[in-house]
């Protein structure tokens, strides 16, 4: 299952801890870690003992990179027993849900490699803290999927059109980027993280979540905060407004010329233009969609609409040759069901947005 459950015992009360525990795999989510946690959850969700919930990472490397590509690769390939692809992110995107919605405050303390669908643990939790390590990002266009896990709802609360940006270029933001919007409450030095859970320990939990939840904030706010200026320096200070001037407009393929066309010799920006040139056409079409419908819905019905475009992506033949590319032959050389964002088709395009999901038809089965 490669997770690790803990009830903490406090004066008063019990914390539930999960320990994502795969540092070999840089903690990625496979589908066994996906249900135990989900397990996990919805059983604290109902024990008068549970007052709060704390998610940390194992490890040196990373909180979490995101979905267990390789394993997701094999259902695809029909060369796994995970199950099939689909059922996988129906999975996530529950857990992700419960998240969201957990009746009881839920602590996410992040390090190292926070991506895809470890940045969907992060955002859904009510408190986010960061290490000074943290290398954020959603590079799902590097492997023909698109920005999942709720993305739609946190990239679209970035400012200018960072969101599309990011989902665009699957650029890395570090840890004074992440504060910068908003994308996290705090940096934490590592030495703090153990000294919080302690500290949380001492006191006595109610069980009340609004009494409880007052308490954990002036807990939090009580953290001596780093000097801010020794961490990295800001990539987004140094180029947000370039971002805001080349990512505007209402015609995709001229923003994406744009970007490509930018003289800029930074290494954090040649990278991204690298994902955002070699990516996956569909995707540059999907990330520009999914934020523009997703502007008007509710939490819900963004998870309903990602997951009917996850699906989609699984029938079609982009996602795994991604993966096949990127992780398993590592040729670098995908090819692409289409060569270009000007050649995919509008209706290749809206078949990702269905079905429109409902209270009845819904597989995540949310309340």
């Amino acid at each position: 299952m490669s997770i690790e459950v803990e009830e903490l015992p406090c004066q008063e009360g019990s914390i539930g801890l999960i320990t994502l525990n795969a540092p070999k795999t840089l903690n990625s989510l496979n589908s066994s870690m996906i249900m135990e946690m989900q397990h996990t959850l919805d059983g604290w969700a109902e024990s008068p003992d549970i007052c709060m919930v704390v998610l940390k990472g194992a490890g040196e490397k990373a909180f979490c990179a995101g979905g267990d590509i390789r394993e997701l690769y094999g259902a695809l390939s029909g060369k796994g027993d995970a199950g099939d692809a689909a059922g996988y992110f129906v999975r996530e995107y529950r857990l992700d849900y419960t998240l969201h919605q957990f009746p009881k405050p839920v602590i996410t303390i992040a390090h190292g490699a926070v991506m895809g669908g470890g940045l969907g643990i992060l955002t859904a939790s009510r408190y986010r803290l960061v290490m000074p390590d943290i290398r954020m990002a959603m590079p799902e266009i590097t492997i023909g999927l698109f920005p999942d896990v709720g993305a739609s709802w946190f990239l679209n609360r970035l400012p200018g059109r960072l969101g599309l940006f990011m989902g665009l270029t699957g650029a890395r933001l570090n840890a004074s980027d992440v504060m910068r919007v908003g994308l996290a409450d705090m940096v934490l030095r590592r030495d703090q993280a153990e000294d919080l859970i302690t500290r949380l320990q001492q006191e006595r939990w109610t069980g009340e979540t609004a009494v409880d939840d007052n308490r954990l904030f002036r807990l939090v706010k009580q953290l001596e905060h780093p000097d801010y200026r020794l961490l990295p320096e800001s990539e987004l200070a140094r180029h947000e407004q370039t971002i805001a001037r080349l990512s505007a407009g209402d015609h995709l393929p001229d923003i994406v010329e744009q970007l490509l066309a930018a003289e800029d010799s930074t290494e954090w920006w040649n990278a991204a233009m690298d994902n955002l040139r070699g990516g996956c056409p569909v995707t540059v079409w999907l990330v520009w969609t999914q934020l523009q419908k997703a502007r008007q819905m509710s939490l819900k019905d963004i998870f309903r609409m990602e997951l009917a475009m996850a699906t989609r992506c699984t029938q079609r033949s982009d996602l795994q040759e991604g993966i096949r590319a990127r992780l398993i032959d590592r040729d670098g050389s995908p090819q692409w069901s289409y060569p270009s964002v000007a050649e995919v088709p509008q209706e290749v395009v809206e078949s990702h947005f269905l079905p429109v999901f409902d209270d009845i038809t819904d597989p995540m089965g949310l309340d």
